[in-house]
């Protein structure tokens, strides 16, 4: 026997074996309590024992048939009203009992001679049904919700993990679309930077393709991924786009979702940077204080740009992937503002590590 079935036998025991125990401490309790009365444990405890006969197809048609067919369904009223024909109806099963059975055996000398057909006796043998009913019932209900609750969340864990994925996934091939862009106007050129670009490129993808599959990566992979990305761009702009990087503090071996700050720093490229500026320029900041992340990225704003660029810079593919991401990720645990001016765009991301 394995060590796995070894404790499924012990911690996971079959479903019959709970009802069992159940069906043992419900008689057992009330045996002790109507026992105490006179004193006779044993003869109570085959009264009860008696009763269960007729409480136990009582319990099970309610949990195995009532239940999944009407209040699983949210048939309330319909529920109701079957219910309270089943207690009725056994109810009057308990009096029989009592009549025909119980009474003969436990009190052969009682001179008490009880009618066969008494509805006053009948009704007051609902004691004898619903308390166990509903305590059955309170049982399987909380179970089912419990397991509702519980699927519900998978499901939702399973959503949110899919959503993640696909937003991941689609970084990669945006990222390549834009560098291999970059390459191909560096080969127009006959530039001499083309084979540097083309090693980085495929460093880049490289970290993309295998380390980012990771939930988390080291933040010091993220800053090289953003060094190697700038240096692209220097080679893409040379003297036209003046590009300052600067780091404070230490990231003292935390982790942040891959991929996370790169689209802000891309997208400061790509929209900050026009032909018909003179002196464009790109000011990455990145702070690490306490267990907070900072990340300031500002590029200029030609002065004729149209208002449609801003408004592609904030809804481009990139931010707003990233801003899901976000929300994904680190609910109430970021945020991002963005201020527009005219001659520049900063965006200004704070993470909770």
């Amino acid at each position: 026997m394995s060590r796995v079935q070894l404790e499924d036998i012990l911690f996971k025991p079959p479903r019959i074996l709970w009802h069992l125990v159940f069906w043992i401490v419900f008689i057992s309790f009330f045996s002790l309590v109507y026992g105490s009365f006179e004193e006779q444990y044993g003869r109570q405890y085959l009264i009860q024992l008696t009763d269960a006969v007729l409480q136990i197809p009582a319990v099970y048609f309610t949990l195995y048939f009532l239940m999944p067919r009407f209040l699983f369904k949210e048939r309330y009223i319909e529920f109701a009203i079957y219910l309270t024909i089943l207690i009725l109806g056994f109810s009057g099963l308990h009096w029989f009992n009592y009549v025909l059975i119980q009474d003969p055996i436990f009190w052969p000398d009682d001179d008490y001679s009880p009618h066969l057909i008494n509805y006053g006796k009948m009704l007051k043998n609902t004691t004898k049904v619903y308390p166990v009913l509903i305590l059955a019932i309170v049982i399987k209900w909380f179970k089912y919700w419990f397991r509702e609750q519980k699927t519900n969340q998978l499901l939702i864990e399973e959503k949110l993990k899919a959503e993640l994925n696909f937003l991941k996934a689609q970084v990669h091939p945006h990222f390549l679309f834009n560098t291999l862009n970059n390459l191909y106007a560096l080969t127009l050129k006959n530039s001499k930077d083309a084979p540097e670009v083309v090693l980085k490129l495929s460093d880049l993808l490289n970290y993309m393709l295998y380390e980012c599959a990771a939930d988390e990566v080291l933040i010091e992979k993220e800053v090289k991924l953003l060094k190697d990305y700038i240096s692209l761009e220097k080679i893409r702009y040379g003297d036209r786009l003046n590009i300052s990087f600067n780091m404070i503090g230490n990231t003292g071996g935390r982790s942040v979702s891959p991929l996370m700050l790169l689209p802000f720093v891309e997208n400061s490229f790509k929209h900050g940077v026009s032909e018909e500026m003179d002196e464009a320029w790109v000011s990455i900041d990145l702070e690490f204080k306490e267990e907070k992340l900072t990340l300031k990225v500002e590029n200029s704003k030609s002065k004729h740009e149209e208002r449609e660029d801003q408004f592609n810079y904030k809804q481009g593919i990139g931010i707003k992937n990233v801003r899901r991401r976000l929300e994904l990720l680190y609910p109430e645990k970021h945020k991002l503002e963005m201020h527009d001016s005219d001659d520049s765009f900063l965006i200004i991301l704070t993470l909770d590590l």
